[in-house]
C-alpha cells in the first residue's frame, strides 16, 4: 500500500522559526512574577541632623524647582527627578510631577541648579 504524499510549497524562514518559538500560554504572567521579585528593604531611620538638613532644604524648595529626590514606597527607596508642582506644609507632602510624597517618606533632596 502507497503513501500518496502532498507537495507542499517550502516554508518562509521567519514561518519555521516560528515554530520552534516559546509559547506564552498565560500573556502577562512574566511581567507579574518580575514585579514580585523585587527586594523588600527596611525604611532606614534618619539622625536628628539628617531630619534637620532635609527640614531645611524642604523649606527652601519653591513650586517649579527642579529637583531629584528620594523616597521610601512599598517596600522599597524610589529616585525620580523632576519639577516640584506643590508643597502643602499644612498636610506635610511635596508633589513632584504628579507624584504625591509624604515629607516622613523623603530620604534626600537635591536641587539641579
Amino acid at each position: 500500500m502507497a503513501i500518496d504524499r502532498v507537495k507542499h510549497p517550502p516554508m518562509s524562514k521567519e514561518d519555521r522559526a516560528k515554530q520552534f518559538m516559546p509559547f506564552a500560554a498565560l500573556t502577562g504572567f512574566t511581567s507579574v512574577i518580575k514585579k514580585k521579585e523585587k527586594v523588600v528593604v527596611e525604611r532606614i531611620e534618619l539622625s536628628e541632623d539628617q531630619y534637620k538638613e532635609l527640614d531645611t532644604i524642604i523649606h527652601s524648595l519653591k513650586v517649579r524647582d527642579i529637583i531629584k529626590i528620594i523616597f521610601f514606597e512599598k517596600g522599597e527607596y524610589i529616585e525620580i527627578k523632576g519639577m516640584v508642582s506643590k508643597i502643602d506644609f499644612d498636610l506635610n507632602y511635596i508633589i513632584v510631577v504628579d507624584k504625591k510624597i509624604k515629607f516622613m517618606d523623603i530620604r534626600k533632596i537635591t536641587i539641579d541648579e
